[in-house]
């Protein structure tokens, strides 16, 4: 078998190219295994694939070349969607709305271009629509943003020697809730079921700081989170330190880290650094990572019959978590997030049409 300079590139880039189909990436690659001068018995075990393919597929080369590669067409009734009627279901799933709503369903949009509702919906998922989703962003308006994420992530990614680095915030407001109905438990084919009313039996707030190193968090349950919790927090924390190690405190915004008991606090402690993340930007501190882990372990099935019983599900949950701590794995850089943050305030400066 003798390839063509043409026929060989070809070839070889669609053996490369990832978004070649896998079928046809093998056919090429039997093709250039038996263009090495292989029989099909040695190129069907070199490609751990049956000597009868590697016949096929040879025998379909020599007589119609590179054409002889691809799908022959397949039987069946032919389309009766038209790519005009695609382009204008895409086209108005992006720019229309039907009147009184405020996106299409694939019922709508059928009934407006007369085809079926499955075929709407085929439509969508080939383009990947879904007029029915939708998500929420926030831009930080901090002033400085770019340096604060730098100094947060730097942290995150080589935090200095002879340092301890802690992630610290509030999970403000965690209700005691009870069923109004005992849960029913979980049987083969059904799940957990509990109703969906509740009562109330007070509040707590958590205060967590968590060991970037280790994953170990040191916590503070706390009926309010004032300046002054915050500073007894702060106290707990450097209890629990080896003295002559500096203490860096990753911390949101909140008025309550500035407060002016909090400063003269710091003045008092000179190995403490407070980190200020930028506003509206809880998402680049790991402790809230570990708030969805006790919310969805603990919190969110857990049912409280009064504000004890919340306090000691909360400790014993966190002495678990602290008996086998791992830490978080932060992966991004600096210049990647802004680099992403920059691409999101193009995308979303941009006039919508």
């Amino acid at each position: 078998m003798v390839l063509s300079d043409d026929e060989r590139r070809t070839l070889e880039n669609w053996v490369r190219r990832r978004s070649t189909a896998q079928g046809l990436a093998q056919r090429a690659r039997i093709v250039l295994a038996c263009a090495d001068g292989g029989s099909n018995v040695a190129v069907a075990a070199r490609l751990r694939i049956d000597r009868r393919t590697v016949a096929r597929w040879r025998g379909r080369f020599l007589e119609l070349r590179l054409d002889g590669l691809t799908d022959d067409p397949r039987p069946g009734v032919p389309r009766s969607i038209t790519d005009a009627q695609v382009e204008d279901i895409v086209v108005r799933t992006l720019e229309e709305v039907p009147g009184g709503s405020t996106h299409w369903s694939k019922r709508e949009l059928a009934r407006k271009v007369g085809i079926s509702a499955t075929s709407v919906q085929q439509i969508w998922r080939a383009f990947g629509l879904q007029p029915w989703r939708t998500e929420t962003f926030k831009v930080s308006p901090d002033p400085l943003p770019v340096p604060k994420i730098r100094d947060v992530v730097g942290l995150y990614l080589n935090p200095p020697r002879n340092a301890v680095v802690f992630s610290a915030d509030e999970k403000p407001q965690i209700q005691a809730l009870e069923r109004t109905a005992p849960v029913l438990p979980m049987l083969p084919g059904v799940p957990e079921r509990r109703s969906f009313d509740y009562q109330r039996h007070g509040t707590t707030d958590l205060l967590a700081a968590l060991n970037i190193a280790t994953g170990k968090v040191i916590s503070k349950l706390s009926a309010q989170h004032t300046a002054t919790d915050f500073r007894d927090f702060l106290d707990q924390i450097d209890q629990a330190v080896e003295p002559g190690l500096e203490v860096h405190v990753i911390c949101d915004n909140l008025s309550t880290h500035k407060a002016p008991a909090v400063r003269r606090w710091l003045l008092a402690h000179p190995r403490f650094v407070l980190h200020f993340t930028p506003t509206y930007s809880s998402w680049i501190n790991q402790v809230e990572r570990w708030f969805a882990e006790i919310q969805r372990r603990c919190l969110d099935r857990g049912v409280f019959c009064s504000l004890e019983d919340l306090t000691t599900a909360l400790q014993e949950w966190i002495k678990l978590w602290n008996d086998s701590a791992r830490p978080f794995k932060w992966t991004k850089t600096p210049d990647q997030i802004i680099d992403s943050i920059c691409r999101y305030c193009a995308r979303i400066s941009r006039p919508a049409y």
